[in-house]
């Protein structure tokens, strides 16, 4: 019989046909990345405060030192210094110059103490010392809304402190030359308005690369270099003794910034993830985790709120390639804020509290003239009783919350305040005035340090520093009022301080608590993170 015939073809169609049919590929296998919001990458994978954070924190923060120069300076080259009698017609008795014929007394100290004597700005003229203080923080009002703005758009957070940082150092030194009182006003009110933006530039930079359980007690240590920077002014001052020396000095650390410092410091990823750059905010975390020693994931990428709460869409699965995802920039501004119920009943609020709490702390720190005390060593210990505020706070706060510390901390200015204003100034009771002006100062450096922090997570980041200099704006405000306020003299200013400290107690008891929240990037994200605001605020 013969063999049946075989189709050669069919032979090789069998050898390429696979024993097993492939299995078609499940899309539930289809690997995804994980997108995670800025914290919640830095609580899993990077670190929310280590080595990078604190090296980066560091150096940040020591712009804080930058602004009390350029603020406080005010105080000694603005003072009224002693006199002295050298002929006929003049009482020893006299509390001040006025009334006294001219040439029959003299400053103490030789010529070119201070701006008073340099000036003549006693008597009928005194009022220009508080205008000139008042034109500096008007200029703080001012930069601190314009380069709030800045930092969240164009500029970002270190392009912000980098334009202040120079405009400081420039206007400070021409500060320096003025040939007369109006040069001098208007060289203030432009080194008032480059101060403004030093300081929520430097803290928002600071803070935002920060985990959220180490962001309360972080942002509460900024300020130690703020009254650090005071101290070491009430030292600068005892040395260069001229108002224009003076000035030189205090704005020779603003330029050293500039060139030893700011080199060192990253921009916020949180900007660049809600500008759209997300490369350049991977890379910065992955440096994070490197330098705390621990790993980030090739399969994890930065997502803004709403992107994390989402599940990934397919088309953003399959073109998901290391951090090569992006976004159109996000922006915003203070229209937005205003425009969302939330974060407007916030604004308002917030807007109110510095506005207070400016008043009692600038007040009293400027107050120390009318003290008749050692005006170097005044000055000193308020700086060194505002540490130890700082220190209760940041182990209060995250036990007992933004909230009841804010309303705690301004309750005892005001109490101390309304002490203080009862007090003698003479003998004993000029001391213990004294006193209750360093514990007033004691606990609204508190709230002026928790300020910031609460402010910061109150508001998302496309919006912070909008927010934040809006708030700023506020406590300039009150900066303005208070040289005014302190120029009236007696216990009127204590009274004025007290009413202002329970206000703003007052204001802070309708706030929202922060502690543990998010630090929401979007208003988007933080609305739906929020859910029902009615509830919140």
């Amino acid at each position: 019989m013969s063999a049946p015939s075989t189709d050669v073809s069919d032979l090789v169609s069998g050898v390429r046909s696979p024993l097993l049919a492939a299995a078609k590929p499940d899309p539930g296998q289809i690997s995804k990345p994980e997108r995670l919001r800025i914290d919640d990458m830095l609580q899993k994978y990077c670190g929310e405060f280590g080595w990078w954070q604190l090296r980066h924190f560091v150096l940040t923060s020591l712009a804080w030192a930058l602004e009390a120069f350029h603020t406080m300076v005010m105080i000694f080259a603005d003072r009224e210094p002693g006199w002295r009698c050298v002929g006929s017609g003049c009482d020893e008795a006299a509390k001040s110059v006025c009334g006294l014929r001219p040439g029959s007394w003299e400053w103490v100290g030789g010529p070119g103490g201070s701006t008073v004597e340099e000036w003549g700005l006693v008597c009928g003229e005194k009022f220009k010392v508080g205008l000139v203080q008042a034109i500096f923080f008007a200029g703080c009002m001012i930069g601190a809304g314009t380069f709030g703005h800045l930092s969240d758009s164009r500029l970002g957070r270190k392009g912000s402190l980098t334009v202040v940082c120079i405009l400081n150092a420039i206007f400070g030194c021409l500060t320096a030359f003025s040939p007369d009182y109006f040069i001098y006003l208007l060289l203030r009110f432009l080194t008032g308005f480059s101060t403004g933006g030093v300081g929520l530039c430097a803290f928002v930079l600071a803070t935002e690369p920060v985990g959220p359980t180490k962001r309360g007690v972080a942002g509460m240590s900024t300020f130690y270099f703020f009254s650090t920077g005071i101290a070491i002014l009430s030292g600068i001052a005892y040395i260069f003794r001229s108002w224009r020396s003076l000035y030189i000095a205090s704005s020779i650390p603003s330029l050293l910034f500039l060139l030893i410092v700011l080199p060192f410091i990253s921009e916020s990823p949180r900007w660049y993830l809600v500008r759209g750059r997300i490369n350049e905010a991977m890379k910065i975390m992955r440096k994070i985790a490197q330098y705390n020693g621990l790993n980030l994931p090739d399969g994890v990428v930065l997502a803004l709120d709403e992107e994390a709460n989402d599940t990934p869409d397919e088309h953003l699965t399959q073109s998901f390639k290391g951090e090569s995802m992006k976004h159109e920039a996000i922006t915003g501004s203070l229209v937005d804020v205003i425009q969302s119920p939330i974060t407007r009943f916030r604004l308002f609020l917030t807007v109110g509290i510095n506005f207070t709490c400016s008043v009692v702390y600038y007040g009293l720190s400027l107050n120390v003239v009318n003290l008749e005390t050692n005006l170097y060593l005044n000055v000193l210990l308020n700086a060194v009783a505002e540490m130890p505020a700082f220190t209760i706070t940041a182990i209060l706060l995250d036990k007992f919350g933004r909230k009841p510390m804010a309303i705690g901390t301004q309750l005892f200015s005001g109490l101390f305040c309304f002490v203080g204003s009862f007090l003698g100034s003479s003998g004993i009771w000029k001391i213990l005035r004294m006193g209750c002006g360093i514990l007033g100062i004691f606990g609204m450096a508190g709230t002026y340090n928790l300020l910031f922090i609460y402010t910061t997570e109150l508001f998302p980041t496309v919006v912070r520093n909008a927010a934040l200099g809006c708030a700023t704006q506020a406590a300039q405000m009150g900066a303005i009022l208070a040289p005014f306020v302190v120029v009236l003299g007696g216990g009127f200013p204590f009274i004025v301080f007290g009413v202002c400290g329970v206000l703003g107690g007052f204001l802070a008891y309708y706030l929202p608590e922060t502690l543990n929240r998010p630090l929401y990037d979007t208003m988007g994200g933080m609305e739906y993170g929020e859910g029902d605001w009615r509830v919140n605020v």
